[in-house]
C-alpha cells in the first residue's frame, strides 16, 4: 500500500519575536499561510518494521536528520507499530529557504502514517507531536492560514488571505535559522509588524492593507548577513509588486501582486538575477478536508 501526501510550502505575512524564552527559544507571533508550491511525499508500507528514506534532491539527509524520517520514528515508537515505512520525498520547494519544507514534509509524512499505520490519531494530536519535531510543524499538519504564537506551536486559525499572486525567489544561498536568531537582538527592535492590521486584512478580505501590514523582524538581520536578499527585495519592489517580504529567517523573499500582467514583469526580472523562480497562489484552507481512498497495490493521494 502507498500514499502519497502533499506538502505545500507556508510564507509568513507577519514575523514578530517578543522575547527570549527561558527555554533558548524565542516567543514569536507569526501570521502564516501555505502557497500551492508544494513537496511530495509517498508512504510505501513495508512489514519488516524499518524506515528509510530517500529523496530526489541528492543533498537532502535520509537519516535522522531528516524531519520526515523524524516523524515516521517518533509514531513508530511511541505507537509502538510493528510495520515500516519506506519515504520518498519529491522535492520541488526549496531547502533552507524559510519556507518550511522540511516542516511541511514532517506533517505530511505525519498525516500519511497516521492513515497507512491506521493509528486513528486527530489533527490536534498530531500538531502535539509534530512540536517535538520543530516550531513549525504543528502549523503545517493544519496547513491553511493562522495565527502561530509561543514558540510557533499555538495555533488559532484564520480565514483565507485575500486571493494573490505569490512570486517567491531564493539566491544561490542557504541560511542558518539558528544564526540568523542569534544575530537578532530582541530588545533594540524598533519596528514590530502590525500583526492586528494583518488580521484584520485577513478577516475583511482587504488586500491593500494585507500588503501595507507585512513585517518580519529577522528580515534586516538577514538583509545585513546576505546583500543578495535585499537586491531581489529592491528588484520586485522596482518592478511593481503590491507587497514584499522575506519569508520566516529567508533568504526566500515573496512578492504579492494583484494583477497578471505584473506577475509576468516580475518573473522575467527576477529571472534574469536569480534561478529559483517561482509562481504561485496562495492556498489560504487547509488540504485536510479532501476526501481519500485507501487502496491496496495502488497508489492514493492523501490530504
Amino acid at each position: 500500500m502507498r500514499i502519497s501526501v502533499k506538502a505545500p510550502a507556508k510564507i509568513n505575512l507577519t514575523l514578530d519575536v517578543l522575547a527570549k524564552r527561558p527555554d533558548g527559544y524565542h516567543e514569536v507571533e507569526m501570521v502564516m499561510t501555505t502557497v500551492d508550491l508544494a513537496d511530495r511525499v509517498d508512504l510505501t508500507l513495508r512489514d519488516d518494521g524499518s524506515i528509510s528514506l530517500d529523496c530526489s534532491a541528492s543533498f537532502v539527509p535520509d537519516d535522522s536528520r531528516n524531519h520526515a524520517y523524524k516523524a515516521a520514528v517518533l509514531l513508530k515508537e511511541r505507537y509502538q507499530v510493528p510495520h515500516g515505512v519506506r519515504i520518498y520525498i519529491d522535492k520541488q520547494i526549496p531547502v533552507a529557504a524559510g519556507l518550511a519544507g522540511g516542516s511541511s514534509d514532517a506533517a505530511a509524512a505525519l498525516r500519511g502514517l497516521n492513515q497507512l499505520w491506521n493509528l486513528g490519531l486527530g489533527l490536534d494530536e498530531l500538531a502535539q507531536i509534530g512540536a517535538e519535531i520543530g516550531s513549525d510543524v504543528p502549523f503545517c499538519v493544519y496547513g491553511g492560514t493562522a495565527l502561530a504564537t509561543g514558540r510557533g506551536e499555538q495555533i488559532d486559525h484564520l480565514p483565507p488571505p485575500p486571493p494573490c499572486w505569490i512570486i517567491l525567489a531564493k539566491p544561490p544561498i542557504g541560511v542558518s535559522t539558528a544564526d540568523v536568531y542569534g544575530n537578532l537582538r530582541v530588545k533594540e527592535i524598533q519596528h514590530h509588524p502590525a500583526t492586528e492590521k494583518m488580521l484584520t486584512a485577513i478577516h475583511e478580505q482587504n488586500f491593500s492593507l494585507m500588503c501595507s501590514s507585512l513585517g518580519n523582524v529577522l528580515e534586516e538581520v538577514t538583509l545585513q548577513m546576505h546583500p543578495q536578499v535585499r537586491q531581489i527585495k529592491e528588484l520586485m519592489e522596482s518592478s511593481g509588486a503590491d507587497g514584499v517580504l522575506m519569508s520566516g529567517s529567508g533568504p526566500t523573499v515573496f512578492a504579492l501582486v494583484q494583477k497578471e500582467a505584473k506577475v509576468h514583469r516580475i518573473y522575467n526580472a527576477l529571472r534574469g538575477f536569480v534561478k529559483d523562480v517561482f509562481v504561485a497562489r496562495m492556498l489560504g484552507v487547509a488540504e485536510r478536508g479532501k476526501a481519500c481512498h485507501n487502496t491496496y497495490g495502488s497508489d492514493t493521494l492523501a490530504p
